[in-house]
């Protein structure tokens, strides 16, 4: 949904060509907004382009939104911005740069500090002031968007790219009851049965995974689209880690399946995400060249990581031990002086199992390379497709994470990069989900999960 539908079904009216104020954390989370609005006008204040100046160095990805934006501006405008604006194309509306500084007298009246975010709302004052139309703060902060309705100007998300609701999410899993006959075939046929011989209705996307149930008894399976057919899915051991569930299997299968090049697992803490992924990863090392385990940082409280003491590493360990956890857990089903703990041990040794911040792969092309990305959920669509792009000739990417865990300040259930993915690709052939449920860290985890 773009931001015009977003207007017409708050309307519920004649779109009316409207005037968007875009805020800065829009330009951020996504350089190439300035199509979403379709017929409508785009304003940008000058206060923006400001704080865009101070984005513009460094390798983050809001570093390269702020870059890609700016170009695409100098692009529209030519050699001269007069009043009218640029056109942003055939079937678009304009764009135009307002260089007053918003200091509207409600503004004065209601805060005493100046502030970017001020001049902002005060830019979008100043203009419902003046314009025949209707004038829209686009922003991603919550904040400046309940101080510019406090003013009573219209304020919106900025929602390109959120999913429609999480309760919709594709699960890539689910409940089916069927005729004993045909669950039968899955023990008397082996493992693979043909789907034709299944009535599952709807038909099963590519491969989305079933609990075939007829009365007491029951089945694993998960459907090849490739083949036409479903295949049993049993308990499988990887690297001293065995499933506790039928989604811990459903997860296994689909983590150590060569064909399937992209997993998502999401849940809520304590479930096995990324215990899973990194034992899968474990039990297929010899296919891959690497074993990588990457999560974004996202700075405590917002703060800078310059705060903390030490060198880049000291500052860094924080982030990562989670990975260094699981690894631990990992180590531990085994004897210390066991051939499978000493190869974990060299495998770090040797680089072909590295724990790194995301940031470090910004520009690589990862060959034979399993991925995980832990902690997806503080991505950005942006990142997420940025990250994907890495993968080289027999890459597997897996993102691990829970949508209503957020730590992001400008995202959250609906609008971070995993909800994102998994409602993009959903239905792909080399594509697998599944949405974990049942918490397996301990008891006292889960009556806290349930309770506090």
């Amino acid at each position: 949904m773009d931001q015009r539908s977003r207007s017409a079904s708050v309307t519920g009216q004649e779109i009316k060509r409207k005037l968007f104020v875009l805020d800065t954390n829009v330009i951020l989370h996504d350089s190439q907004c300035l199509r979403s609005f379709q017929e409508h006008d785009v304003v940008i204040p000058i206060t923006v382009l400001e704080e865009l100046d101070g984005f513009k160095k460094g390798h983050g990805d809001i570093n390269y939104q702020a870059r890609a934006f700016l170009r695409v501006l100098d692009e529209l405008t030519g050699d001269v911005l007069n009043g009218q604006g640029a056109s942003l194309g055939q079937g678009y509306g304009r764009i135009r740069v307002v260089w007053k500084q918003g200091r509207h007298e409600r503004i004065k009246q209601a805060f005493f500090q100046d502030s970017p975010d001020h001049r902002i709302v005060g830019t979008a004052l100043e203009l419902s002031d003046h314009e025949d139309r209707p004038v829209v703060l686009v922003s991603k902060d919550t904040n400046i968007r309940m101080k510019a309705k406090a003013f009573g100007l219209v304020a919106q998300d900025y929602i390109r790219d959120k999913v429609e609701s999480v309760d919709k999410l594709y699960t890539g899993k689910r409940r089916v009851e069927i005729e004993e006959a045909a669950l039968d075939q899955f023990y008397d046929n082996g493992h693979a049965v043909p789907a034709e011989t299944v009535p599952v209705d709807p038909p099963p996307v590519p491969n989305e995974n079933l609990i075939l149930r007829s009365g007491a008894k029951s089945v694993l399976a998960s459907y090849d689209e490739s083949k036409k057919e479903y295949h049993r899915v049993d308990k499988t051991r990887c690297y001293g880690i065995t499933p506790r569930n039928a989604e811990q299997s459903f997860a296994l299968h689909a983590l150590v399946n060569t064909e399937i090049r992209l997993v998502t697992l999401a849940g809520k803490a304590g479930t096995g995400k990324t215990l899973l992924a990194l034992a899968a990863a474990l039990h297929r090392r010899s296919e891959y060249r690497q074993i990588l385990l990457a999560r974004p940082v996202v700075p405590l409280s917002n703060r800078d990581l310059g705060f903390l003491p030490g060198d880049v590493h000291a500052k860094l360990d924080p982030y990562m031990q989670p990975l260094y956890d699981n690894l631990a857990v990992i180590r531990h089903q085994f004897d210390e002086k066991s051939q499978e703990a000493q190869r974990i041990n060299q495998m770090l040794e040797l680089e072909k199992l590295v724990i790194t911040p995301l940031a470090y792969i910004r520009g690589r092309t990862l060959q034979r390379t399993f991925f995980i990305v832990d902690e997806a959920q503080n991505l950005t669509p942006h990142e997420v497709k940025t990250i994907i792009t890495r993968a080289g000739e027999g890459t597997k990417i897996i993102f691990t994470g829970d949508v209503n865990q957020i730590d992001h300040p400008y995202l959250d259930a609906l609008s971070n990069g995993l909800s994102y993915l998994i409602s993009r690709m959903t239905g792909q052939s080399i594509y697998s989900h599944i949405t974990l449920e049942k918490g397996e860290r301990s008891e006292l985890a889960d009556l806290a999960t349930a309770l506090l």
